[in-house]
Protein backbone atom coordinates (compact mmCIF):
# COMPACT_ATOMS: atom_id res chain seq x y z
CA UNK A 1 0.00 0.00 0.00
CA UNK A 2 1.14 3.52 -0.25
CA UNK A 3 1.17 4.28 3.35
CA UNK A 4 3.92 1.30 3.71
CA UNK A 5 5.96 2.42 0.71
CA UNK A 6 5.70 6.20 2.47
CA UNK A 7 6.89 4.59 5.68
CA UNK A 8 9.54 2.57 3.86
CA UNK A 9 10.60 5.78 1.96
CA UNK A 10 10.89 8.14 5.05
CA UNK A 11 12.90 5.08 6.92
CA UNK A 12 15.37 5.01 3.88
CA UNK A 13 16.10 8.48 4.21
CA UNK A 14 16.47 8.80 7.90
CA UNK A 15 18.74 5.80 7.54
CA UNK A 16 20.67 7.28 5.09
CA UNK A 17 21.11 10.31 6.91
CA UNK A 18 22.47 8.39 9.63
CA UNK A 19 24.82 6.07 7.86
CA UNK A 20 25.63 8.10 4.49
CA UNK A 21 24.40 5.29 2.73
CA UNK A 22 21.96 2.50 2.34
CA UNK A 23 21.98 -1.03 1.15
CA UNK A 24 19.39 -2.83 -0.49
CA UNK A 25 19.66 -6.32 1.40
CA UNK A 26 19.68 -4.27 3.95
CA UNK A 27 16.99 -2.26 3.76
CA UNK A 28 14.67 -5.33 2.41
CA UNK A 29 15.43 -7.53 5.39
CA UNK A 30 14.71 -4.65 7.69
CA UNK A 31 11.43 -4.18 6.22
CA UNK A 32 10.53 -7.60 5.36
CA UNK A 33 10.43 -6.83 1.47
CA UNK A 34 11.73 -8.53 -2.04
CA UNK A 35 14.62 -6.67 -3.00
CA UNK A 36 12.96 -5.98 -5.90
CA UNK A 37 10.57 -3.47 -4.08
CA UNK A 38 13.36 -2.27 -2.27
CA UNK A 39 15.12 -1.28 -5.65
CA UNK A 40 11.91 0.22 -6.92
CA UNK A 41 11.50 2.32 -3.71
CA UNK A 42 15.47 3.90 -4.20
CA UNK A 43 14.52 4.59 -7.99
CA UNK A 44 11.46 6.75 -7.18
CA UNK A 45 13.83 8.34 -4.90
CA UNK A 46 16.39 9.22 -6.68
CA UNK A 47 14.35 10.20 -9.40
CA UNK A 48 13.37 13.21 -6.76
CA UNK A 49 16.86 13.65 -6.10
CA UNK A 50 16.78 12.57 -2.75
CA UNK A 51 19.21 10.00 -3.16
CA UNK A 52 22.05 8.97 -5.37
CA UNK A 53 22.14 4.97 -7.15
CA UNK A 54 25.18 3.73 -6.76
CA UNK A 55 26.25 -0.54 -7.00
CA UNK A 56 24.01 -2.40 -4.34
CA UNK A 57 22.31 0.20 -3.02
CA UNK A 58 21.97 4.64 -2.91
CA UNK A 59 24.18 7.39 -1.24
CA UNK A 60 22.77 10.96 -0.21
CA UNK A 61 23.13 13.01 -3.15
CA UNK A 62 26.46 15.21 -3.20
CA UNK A 63 27.54 18.10 -5.25
CA UNK A 64 28.49 21.37 -5.03
CA UNK A 65 26.25 21.91 -2.05
CA UNK A 66 26.99 20.38 1.24
CA UNK A 67 24.50 18.58 3.11
CA UNK A 68 23.12 20.01 6.15
CA UNK A 69 25.00 20.41 8.93
CA UNK A 70 22.58 18.33 11.74
CA UNK A 71 22.72 15.58 9.11
CA UNK A 72 26.24 15.67 8.93
CA UNK A 73 26.96 15.55 12.78
CA UNK A 74 24.65 12.08 13.37
CA UNK A 75 25.81 10.77 9.64
CA UNK A 76 28.53 8.26 10.69
CA UNK A 77 28.78 9.60 13.89
CA UNK A 78 30.32 6.26 15.50
CA UNK A 79 33.07 5.92 13.07
CA UNK A 80 34.06 10.10 13.37
CA UNK A 81 34.30 9.37 17.17
CA UNK A 82 36.66 6.21 16.48
CA UNK A 83 38.92 8.53 14.29
CA UNK A 84 38.35 11.52 16.95
CA UNK A 85 40.10 9.21 19.42
CA UNK A 86 42.60 7.75 17.10
CA UNK A 87 43.93 11.27 16.09
CA UNK A 88 43.87 12.54 20.00
CA UNK A 89 46.12 9.34 20.57
CA UNK A 90 48.30 11.57 18.03
CA UNK A 91 48.43 14.38 19.52
CA UNK A 92 50.54 14.73 22.76
CA UNK A 93 49.95 16.64 25.96
CA UNK A 94 51.38 20.16 25.53
CA UNK A 95 51.25 20.82 21.85
CA UNK A 96 49.69 23.42 20.12
CA UNK A 97 47.23 22.21 17.25
CA UNK A 98 44.50 23.61 15.05
CA UNK A 99 41.28 22.51 14.74
CA UNK A 100 39.36 23.16 11.25
CA UNK A 101 35.44 23.71 10.84
CA UNK A 102 33.43 20.35 10.30
CA UNK A 103 31.55 17.47 12.05
CA UNK A 104 35.35 15.01 12.60
CA UNK A 105 37.16 18.35 13.70
CA UNK A 106 34.93 18.26 16.45
CA UNK A 107 34.77 14.77 17.59
CA UNK A 108 38.51 15.14 17.64
CA UNK A 109 37.57 17.88 19.87
CA UNK A 110 35.73 15.63 22.32
CA UNK A 111 38.68 13.38 22.41
CA UNK A 112 40.86 16.01 23.67
CA UNK A 113 38.48 16.76 27.17
CA UNK A 114 41.15 14.84 28.50
CA UNK A 115 44.36 16.00 27.53
CA UNK A 116 45.95 18.79 29.40
CA UNK A 117 48.20 21.87 28.68
CA UNK A 118 47.19 22.08 25.39
CA UNK A 119 46.80 25.10 23.03
CA UNK A 120 44.26 24.91 20.46
CA UNK A 121 43.43 27.24 17.63
CA UNK A 122 40.35 26.90 15.96
CA UNK A 123 37.88 28.77 13.54
CA UNK A 124 35.26 26.16 14.66
CA UNK A 125 32.60 28.06 17.37
CA UNK A 126 31.34 24.38 18.30
CA UNK A 127 35.35 23.13 18.87
CA UNK A 128 35.96 25.92 21.17
CA UNK A 129 32.59 24.71 23.02
CA UNK A 130 33.72 21.56 23.70
CA UNK A 131 37.20 22.19 24.51
CA UNK A 132 35.66 24.83 27.40
CA UNK A 133 34.85 21.98 29.30
CA UNK A 134 38.60 20.95 29.53
CA UNK A 135 39.80 23.60 32.13
CA UNK A 136 43.46 22.84 30.82
CA UNK A 137 43.04 23.58 27.15
CA UNK A 138 44.12 27.27 26.06
CA UNK A 139 41.29 28.30 23.63
CA UNK A 140 42.40 30.84 20.37
CA UNK A 141 39.27 31.53 18.70
CA UNK A 142 39.33 33.52 14.93
CA UNK A 143 37.59 36.11 13.94
CA UNK A 144 35.66 36.21 10.81
CA UNK A 145 32.12 35.45 9.02
CA UNK A 146 30.37 33.34 11.38
CA UNK A 147 28.61 30.68 9.38
CA UNK A 148 25.38 30.02 11.13
CA UNK A 149 24.80 26.41 9.72
CA UNK A 150 27.93 24.99 11.28
CA UNK A 151 29.44 27.50 13.06
CA UNK A 152 32.22 27.86 11.12
CA UNK A 153 33.87 31.47 10.96
CA UNK A 154 35.55 32.29 7.02
CA UNK A 155 37.27 34.89 5.25
CA UNK A 156 40.36 37.12 4.82
CA UNK A 157 40.01 37.97 8.73
CA UNK A 158 40.21 34.65 9.42
CA UNK A 159 42.95 33.81 7.18
CA UNK A 160 44.64 36.21 8.38
CA UNK A 161 44.61 35.39 12.18
CA UNK A 162 45.56 31.86 11.59
CA UNK A 163 48.58 33.16 9.84
CA UNK A 164 50.51 34.25 13.10
CA UNK A 165 50.14 30.72 14.07
CA UNK A 166 52.57 27.80 13.42
CA UNK A 167 51.05 25.24 15.25
CA UNK A 168 52.66 21.34 16.02
CA UNK A 169 49.49 19.64 14.41
CA UNK A 170 46.79 20.85 11.97
CA UNK A 171 43.78 18.97 12.08
CA UNK A 172 42.25 19.15 8.79
CA UNK A 173 38.54 17.54 8.08
CA UNK A 174 37.33 17.46 4.04
CA UNK A 175 33.80 17.15 2.33
CA UNK A 176 35.14 14.78 -0.49
CA UNK A 177 37.84 12.33 -1.46
CA UNK A 178 38.77 11.79 -5.15
CA UNK A 179 40.34 8.10 -5.60
CA UNK A 180 43.22 10.27 -7.21
CA UNK A 181 44.25 11.52 -4.17
CA UNK A 182 42.48 14.79 -4.27
CA UNK A 183 40.92 16.29 -1.03
CA UNK A 184 38.51 18.77 -1.31
CA UNK A 185 35.61 21.09 0.08
CA UNK A 186 32.78 23.34 -1.04
CA UNK A 187 33.70 26.82 0.07
CA UNK A 188 36.50 28.50 -1.18
CA UNK A 189 36.83 30.91 2.30
CA UNK A 190 36.96 27.49 4.30
CA UNK A 191 40.05 26.13 1.94
CA UNK A 192 41.93 29.13 1.76
CA UNK A 193 42.15 29.30 5.48
CA UNK A 194 42.87 25.14 5.83
CA UNK A 195 45.72 25.85 3.58
CA UNK A 196 47.11 28.91 5.35
CA UNK A 197 47.25 26.49 8.68
CA UNK A 198 49.03 23.58 6.77
CA UNK A 199 51.47 25.95 5.33
CA UNK A 200 53.14 26.91 8.90
CA UNK A 201 51.96 23.55 10.85
CA UNK A 202 54.74 21.24 12.24
CA UNK A 203 52.36 18.04 11.01
CA UNK A 204 48.93 18.10 8.99
CA UNK A 205 46.74 15.27 10.09
CA UNK A 206 43.78 15.17 7.65
CA UNK A 207 40.65 13.48 9.55
CA UNK A 208 37.86 12.00 7.38
CA UNK A 209 35.00 8.97 7.06
CA UNK A 210 34.57 6.48 4.73
CA UNK A 211 31.43 8.20 2.97
CA UNK A 212 33.84 10.91 2.30
CA UNK A 213 34.99 8.90 -0.66
CA UNK A 214 31.48 8.88 -2.35
CA UNK A 215 31.28 12.17 -2.79
CA UNK A 216 32.35 15.13 -4.76
CA UNK A 217 32.98 18.78 -3.89
CA UNK A 218 34.22 21.57 -6.24
CA UNK A 219 37.52 23.24 -4.08
CA UNK A 220 40.77 21.62 -3.80
CA UNK A 221 42.44 21.62 -0.87
CA UNK A 222 45.56 19.93 -2.11
CA UNK A 223 46.35 16.40 -2.99
CA UNK A 224 46.96 13.35 -0.35
CA UNK A 225 50.67 14.20 0.10
CA UNK A 226 49.77 17.69 1.52
CA UNK A 227 49.46 15.72 4.53
CA UNK A 228 51.64 13.51 6.72
CA UNK A 229 49.13 11.23 8.15
CA UNK A 230 45.60 10.59 7.23
CA UNK A 231 43.17 9.00 10.17
CA UNK A 232 39.92 6.68 8.71
CA UNK A 233 37.58 4.32 9.29
CA UNK A 234 37.80 1.92 6.50
CA UNK A 235 40.78 1.57 4.05
CA UNK A 236 40.30 3.60 1.13
CA UNK A 237 40.61 2.62 -2.68
CA UNK A 238 44.09 1.27 -3.59
CA UNK A 239 44.83 3.85 -5.98
CA UNK A 240 44.33 6.46 -3.41
CA UNK A 241 46.24 4.20 -1.17
CA UNK A 242 48.95 4.10 -3.88
CA UNK A 243 48.83 8.15 -4.12
CA UNK A 244 49.52 8.25 -0.48
CA UNK A 245 52.79 6.02 0.04
CA UNK A 246 53.85 7.39 -2.89
CA UNK A 247 54.11 10.99 -1.19
CA UNK A 248 54.94 9.16 2.06
CA UNK A 249 51.60 10.24 3.65
CA UNK A 250 50.74 7.39 6.24
CA UNK A 251 47.39 6.13 6.54
CA UNK A 252 45.61 4.97 9.28
CA UNK A 253 42.40 3.09 9.60
CA UNK A 254 40.82 2.99 13.08
CA UNK A 255 39.69 -0.70 14.48
CA UNK A 256 42.67 -1.92 12.50
CA UNK A 257 46.04 -2.11 14.26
Amino acid sequence: SSMAQNFRHSEILARARTDGKVVVETLAEKFGVTLQTIRRDLGQLCDEGLLTRVYGGALLPSGSRNIGYEDRRQMNAEAKAGIGRATAARIPNGASVFLDIGTTSEAVASALLTHSSLMVVTNNINVAHILAANPDVEILISGGVLRRSDGGLVGDITTEFVRQFKTDIAVIGASALDASGDVLDFDFREVRVSQAVMRHARRSILVADATKFARSAPVRIGDIGAFDSFVTDQAPAQSFVDAAEIAGTDIHVTGET
